[in-house]
Order: structure tokens, then sequence, then C-alpha cells
């Protein structure tokens, strides 16, 4: 295996990765190097437009910036895979239908998924925002694409990934063999290989939910939070802290990097929707990157790689992170109700209950 001092530069581009990975495979065209370069391209361009901040929408206001970041970063992504031959058809998390590949251009052979601009609505707070993408290979290479073709589960995924647009702006992705992590040298302007073979640290004490939707959760969610936060006088007998910055791209970087558990659960807010999240855009990319970094994503009771979608926009629930801590929220979700058992988040640290 080639190492981070190898080359002339001592660097291993995304470029050189991803030729060297196609490579090993006897059948491989080149198209779907020549995919992810396209997609990496888009990529620097958000990164330009996001890192100008209020430049970008010349002062008009944070409502604005969101805006014009959102329409900007979907423009790119579109732009920069849609000519290239090597897609039968886009789908954006920011339309409602699909965009088939049109004429005059080559429809190739995979299909493109993405969030442009997740988080977006930090922007006005300087947060971290990313890109989530994944892609497939459509069932008709070369003809034209249908609605149903992208319905397939998470484990047909060719490849997955995101970007994050933070003080670096890094390229993390899988194609299936691990997951690695480039970050942008703006010097030569491209993606350097700085983070191989990404694992998701077994041992945590960290967790992130929205807690401002605890009245909305199932008992084995409330009851999952409620034991870390009662930190060492409760079962688990450690303390954890508490996570969350309502940016998924950046939730799941600090996964890879420090471990954890993030829950996104299945609540009673909305039956239609469950969990905040859609499963093409968010759940499944996100599920398949953290399977291959030895982590375990699910939706509280199953797999999120094998559920079956029935739209293109469907919702569903994802608990992700450290493998131990989503099979033991998998675990409460199967066991017995236990009646006895308060999870609320005010139970133990509260002026308004007494102490126990």
């Amino acid at each position: 295996m080639p190492t981070l001092t190898d080359g002339p530069l001592g660097r291993i581009t995304l470029t050189r990765h991803t030729i060297e990975q196609e490579h090993r495979h006897l059948d491989s065209t080149g198209d779907f190097s020549g995919l992810l370069n396209a997609i990496a391209t888009a990529v620097k361009i958000i990164a330009n437009q996001v890192n100008r901040g209020e430049l970008a929408a010349d002062g008009a206001g944070s409502g604005r910036v969101q805006h014009r970041l959102d329409l900007a970063s979907n423009e790119a992504m579109v732009a920069e895979t849609l000519w290239g031959g090597h897609l039968a058809a886009i789908a954006s998390g920011k339309s409602a239908g699909i965009l088939p590949i049109p004429a005059p251009y080559r429809r190739g052979k995979y299909l493109l998924l993405f969030d442009p601009l997740d988080g977006s609505s930090d922007l006005d707070v300087n947060l971290s925002v990313g890109t989530i993408f994944s892609v497939l290979r459509s069932p008709r290479p070369g003809g034209e694409a249908r609605v149903d073709d992208f319905l397939q589960p998470g484990t047909e995924q060719v490849c997955a990934g995101f970007a994050l647009y933070g003080p670096a702006t890094m390229l993390i992705l899988t194609t299936g063999d691990g997951v690695d992590g480039f970050t942008l040298d703006r010097d030569i302007g491209a993606f350097v290989l700085t983070h191989p073979q990404m694992r998701v640290p077994e041992q945590t004490r960290e967790f992130a939910i929205n807690s401002a939707n605890e009245r909305f959760w199932e008992a084995p969610v409330r009851r999952y939070i409620g034991e870390c936060l009662a930190g060492r006088s409760g079962p688990r007998e450690h303390d954890f802290t508490m996570r969350w910055v309502a940016s998924l791209a950046a939730d799941v970087f600090r996964i890879l990097t420090r471990g954890g558990v993030v829950l996104y659960p299945a609540d009673s807010r909305d039956p239609t929707h469950p969990g905040g999240l859609r499963l093409m855009y968010e759940c499944n990319p996100v599920a398949y990157l953290i399977e291959q970094a030895g982590g375990r994503a699910s939706t509280g009771r199953s797999r999120v790689l094998e559920l079956s979608p029935a739209r293109l926009h469907q919702g569903a629930p994802l608990v992700f992170g450290s493998r131990a801590e989503v099979e033991r929220v998998e675990r409460y979700h199967y066991e017995p109700d236990d009646d006895s058992f308060d999870g609320s988040l005010f139970n133990v640290r509260s002026m308004f209950r007494g102490a126990r």
C-alpha cells in the first residue's frame, strides 16, 4: 500500500487515490474516478462560496445568505456532474423530482443523490456546514432514468461521502473499502489524503441529541439519554458529555474521529417523517460511511442500510456511532417496557424534583 510519503510532493491526492483504486478492477472504465473528481470540483466551488459568508449575498442579511448559498451549492453540484458522461440522472435534496441527463450529454451508468448544503440554517452563526452525497448504479446504464431507479436500499451504494466546510475543507468518502479523509490544500488546489482508513473509536463518553424534542421521544430513547445524564451515580457509572450542533456532516466527522453516538430518533411529532432526516440523502450515505469505519447505524431497531425506500424523499430515524452504544439503544427498544423508569432530562438535575 502507498504511504503519505510516496510521490514527489510526499502527498497522495484524491485524483491519484481514486485512479489507483480503479486500477485494481480490470474492467474499470475511468467513469467512477471521473465522477469523484467532478464532485470534488463542485465541493471546491461550494467551499469558496461558504467561506465568503455574508459577502456571497452582498450583505443582504442572514436569511439571504442561506438562500443564496443553498441555491449556489445545488447549482455547483449539478453543473459539475451533469456533462461528464458518468451519470444517468441526478437527485437533489432541494428538488422535488430527479434530473435525467439531458441531450446532448452522454448518459452514464451511475446515479447521484446529494444534499447540497446540510446545516445551512447555521450559516448565520458561522458553524460548520457540509455536502452529503451517495452514488448508486443505474439499473439501465445509458438509458433514461426514472424515479424508481433511485429506490434502492443503502446496501447497493457504490460510494458515499460528505464534504465539511469548517476551519479546513475536508472530503470524507468510502467506496466500500474503508473510509478515507482528504483535506483541501489551497496552495495546490487539490484534496490530499490526510486521514487514511478512519475508524470509529469503540469507547466513548459523548452523545448528541436535540433535547428540545424530549417530549416526543419513545421510552427507550428517554431511558438511554436519562442513563447518560445520570453519570457516575447512574447505571452506566460514567460521566457523559452531550454535543449537539445540528449539522449532520459535522456530527459524522466527530464520530469518525472521537467516537460517540448521535441520535435522530423516531418520535411522535410527525409520523409521516420520523426522525427528521431523509433516508436517501442523509441516512444511507451516513450509515454506509459509519459501517465502513467499524461503527453501527440503525433506525433504533434495525440496520438502516437494509431499509427499502418507497419514495425519493422518504424520512427515517437514524442512530449512529460507536457500535456498543448503538446496540444498547437497539436493545432498549426490544426489552419489555419498564413503567417505573423515568428518563426525563429533569429527573436527575432539576429544581423541580426532590432529591432521591
